[in-house]
């Protein structure tokens, strides 16, 4: 079996709906497709749940006429046969008759999942109408059934696993199932989500769940590239990564793929196939336990970056420092990128600020904390480049016209990190693709 994902972009609208379905139902394997929002649903959602939070419910109730007005141009695009056009405009009916319903309810943080997860249902719910329509024999799976997160938010392998099997056997006789991707059900058995970008997700552990042979993710770009292609011109398509080496981009600023994607597949060890849905006969970029061996791949960029020094006299020789000062960052569940220390200081990256003042607060009790924002993450990732003198000096002399704020090696030596000013980032990139890769 085969897990294919295709992202907001690529169930866009009703053409691109179409054009999926030509993709999938060539196939002769056994699949799964997992289908995102359209593209700009789930930021529509959020505001219009914004709304309800707020109280706002005219603004709400407007979002959704909007919203509405959408679907119903899509919908009436994508049936061509009368009675689908009935089913199609039902099910629009129902979904945002529901969404208007929280207008006269209550709004707490279990409604704004339920609004949040409309997006992926709709997407999945037209797509299956439209395959049944073109006489295409499959089957809508509802991940709601069968996708759950733990007490920590963290998915529920056992549980995926098991409640998948069981959907899968009651439909011997279908070879294409559809599912959403984004949504599930928490421990209570409320409906929750993977957070955004979660699609991704959803696919790599479904892939786990039933021991894939591949996942393939569809967007709108033909793999990774080696740069980003928004700031650089001329990038080029990396056709292999190792699962090492896609995590680090992913993580660092790559768009292109959740970071959170990989684990579960290279756990199962099932490749995942980055492809173009614009172009689907690109070869696009395959990640496995192979590696191409050890040269430097691809640069990536993560924004958003805030910088956190604390300095203390008392630091030196100072037993247990450094692990109450981590201690502060896992209360208050924010996730370090780089770390650099000295006998007196210590400098920690984040780019999650929800708890910085907070933190900050606490860290003062450990010395003077300074903080400082508008940084960026550059990433240079390649297998074993931090053991390569060569390639760091590469890097360095790309990037010494470029003021550099701090400079780390990844543990797995596949990655080189340089923090810069946010206002470097273009210049950085561009002259590392210089240097990096000629031609």
């Amino acid at each position: 079996m085969i897990i294919q994902k295709f992202g907001g972009t690529s169930v866009g609208s009703a053409e691109r709906m179409k054009q999926v379905a030509g993709l999938i139902a060539s196939g002769q394997q056994p699949c799964i497709v997992v289908l995102s929002a359209m593209s700009g649903t789930t930021n529509s959602l959020v505001e219009i749940a914004d709304y309800y939070s707020a109280k706002n419910n005219e603004a709400a109730l407007e979002k959704i006429d909007v919203l509405h007005k959408l679907y119903r141009i899509v919908g009436e695009s994508l049936y061509l046969k009368k009675d689908y056009k009935v089913k199609g405009h039902d099910l629009l009916e129902s979904h945002f008759d529901y969404l208007r319903s929280f207008a006269m309810d209550m709004f707490t943080a279990n409604e704004v999942k339920c609004v949040l997860a409309q997006g992926e249902l709709l997407s999945t719910a037209m797509f299956q109408f439209y395959l049944e329509e073109q006489g295409i024999n499959s089957c809508l799976l509802p991940a709601l059934n069968f996708m759950r997160i733990d007490r920590d938010g963290e998915p529920d392998s056992y549980y995926i696993k098991e409640n998948l099997a069981r959907e899968l056997s009651a439909h011997p006789e279908i070879k294409l199932f559809i599912t959403q991707g984004f949504v599930c059900r928490n421990v209570f058995g409320d409906i929750d989500n993977l957070k955004r970008g979660g699609s991704d997700y959803s696919a790599s552990l479904i892939g786990a769940a039933v021991v894939a042979t591949e996942v393939r993710i569809w967007t709108d770009i033909d793999g990774f590239h080696d740069n980003d292609p928004r700031i650089v011109e001329k990038t080029h398509t990396i056709p292999e990564l190792s699962f090492e080496e896609a995590a680090e981009l992913a993580y660092f600023g790559a768009k292109i793929l959740h970071p959170a994607t990989i684990q579960p597949a290279k756990a199962a060890h099932i490749p995942v196939v980055v492809l173009n849905t614009m172009d689907p006969k690109a070869a696009g970029t395959r990640i496995s336990e192979h590696t191409s061996g050890k040269t430097i791949k691809a640069v990536a960029a993560k924004d958003g970056i805030t910088v956190i020094r604390i300095k203390s006299g008392r630091m030196l020789l100072a037993y247990g420092f450094l692990s109450k000062i981590f201690e502060m960052f896992d209360i208050y569940k924010t996730p370090i990128d780089m770390i650099t220390t000295s006998e007196i200081s210590v400098s920690l990256t984040i780019d999650d600020t929800s708890n910085l003042v907070k933190l900050t607060d606490e860290l003062k009790h450990y010395g003077s904390v300074e903080v400082e924002t508008g940084q960026v993450i550059v990433c240079v990732v390649g297998e074993g480049i931090v053991d390569q003198n060569e390639a760091i000096l590469r890097v360095l002399n790309a990037l010494k016209e470029i003021p550099i704020r701090m400079v780390s090696y990844g543990s797995n030596q596949n990655n080189i990190s340089i923090l810069i000013p946010s206002e470097f980032k273009k210049q950085a990139l561009n002259s590392l693709s210089e240097k990096l890769f000629p031609g």
